[in-house]
């Protein structure tokens, strides 16, 4: 950004318009600056930028004389709302000692690099090689060209800047806007042929995954009695839940009932093990996050999910607290049994808030509220609501009275 200087945007003699771009910001280097939705100018001789309106009424605008410019490339960049777009790095020689003053004194950065929200346009991008091709800047005065012109008999560097000057021109007119749709289309083209074949090979490799996942998940069911229950086998007894081979969709039922009867039992399968290892209860934003995963693309919407959860009858099922919380359950695990391993947690810790009970667990608050206020129904554990919040304590007066 030190090779740029605040001019008036108007052009010398012999410089003529080239092309324009709109909404580029500029880049020092790899570095982001303040100058960002602006529209650009490149002339014969030089590059403008400017905020909108600026340029058309001659104001002082940024500018970088193209006799910097050392060479071009581009690079490209990912965005997730914009997709992929095309960035021009301008590579520039050292500025000189007479420099007029700029937006920066000094700078690191050996390039800089031009940017839009959908990319650069290609024909700016054609225009901006073709000139700095040309080099017209680099053609002597016109008088020294007339001259010189004349004794020697040949033909002018004049007359040669003007024959580039056209080249240009004519290449950023019809001709260039015609070279740029083949050029999108080109590049859409392949874009689809490379989508698909990723997808091709992603599909491919799900299955081997989706298998192996199968096999190593098996074994340690099998050998659940003979290896310690720390975190790496835990870890692994949650493959079977990464992948479907076969998810259940709407295109092979003749009816919405077979459809979300047959999907509640492929989620009761693939959620068995993982609602036990999480204390009996997962709540459903957890369910929908886990199923969808395992799932691939096959994605499910929230209502058939609610709808399938809704056909559950066994070992799992649907259960709706009086807070308006929704959760999966297994049938094994009614609120007495919870209320007792809820107790039993809150007299080791002598206390438990909401979020202590959750971390201990590795479940969510929501749960872990709901675990607490079971057992409060129940009369397992009393609230103590402060101004350090809300904690449970063990019942004391109904344990002794029990006594």
């Amino acid at each position: 950004m030190n090779r740029f200087a605040y001019v008036e945007a108007r052009l010398h003699e012999n410089e003529t318009f080239v092309s324009r771009d709109r909404n580029v910001k500029i880049y020092d280097g790899d570095q982001k600056t303040e100058f960002e939705e602006g529209e650009i100018v490149l002339t014969t001789h030089r590059l403008f930028w400017g905020r909108p309106g600026e340029i058309a009424r001659a104001a002082i605008t940024l500018c970088l004389p193209l006799s910097y410019v050392i060479s071009l490339s581009e690079e490209t960049a990912s965005s997730n709302f914009f997709g992929r777009k095309t960035r021009i790095i301008m590579h520039l020689r050292p500025p000189l000692p007479d420099k007029a003053p700029g937006p920066l004194e000094s700078s690191r950065a050996t390039h800089i690099k031009l940017s839009g929200k959908n990319g650069m346009s290609v024909e700016f991008h054609s225009a901006l090689r073709e000139t700095i091709n040309a080099r017209i800047w680099e053609i002597s005065l016109v008088s020294e060209t007339i001259i010189n012109g004349a004794n020697t008999g040949t033909t002018s560097p004049m007359s040669d800047s003007n024959d580039r000057l056209a080249r240009i021109q004519k290449r950023t007119g019809i001709g260039g806007i015609e070279r740029s749709i083949e050029a999108k289309a080109r590049e859409t083209d392949e874009n689809i042929a490379l989508a698909f074949q990723d997808l091709s090979v992603l599909m491919a490799m799900a299955k081997d995954m989706v298998g192996l996942s199968k096999t190593i998940s098996n074994k340690i069911r099998e050998q659940k009695g003979e290896i310690s229950d720390d975190e790496t086998v835990r870890f692994k007894s949650y493959l079977l839940s990464l992948g479907i081979d076969d998810p259940v969709t709407r295109d092979n039922f003749s009816s919405n009932t077979a459809y979300f009867n047959s999907l509640a039992q492929q989620i009761c399968e693939m959620l068995l093990d993982p609602i036990e290892e999480h204390g009996g209860m997962m709540s459903l934003a957890d369910v929908y996050c886990r199923v969808n995963r395992a799932r691939g693309l096959e994605l499910l919407s929230p209502e058939d999910l609610l709808h399938a959860c809704e056909q559950l009858n066994g070992p799992i099922r649907l259960r709706s607290f009086p807070s308006g919380a929704r959760v999966l359950q297994l049938e094994s695990h009614d609120d007495a049994l919870i209320a007792v391993d809820t107790l039993e947690k809150v007299q080791a810790a002598e206390s438990l808030a909401v979020e202590e009970l959750a971390k201990q667990l590795g479940i969510s608050l929501l749960l872990a509220k709901e675990r607490l206020l079971v057992a409060e129904r129940l009369g397992k554990v009393c609230r103590d609501e402060s101004v350090e919040g809300l904690r449970f304590y063990a019942n004391l007066l109904l344990q002794r009275a029990m006594d």
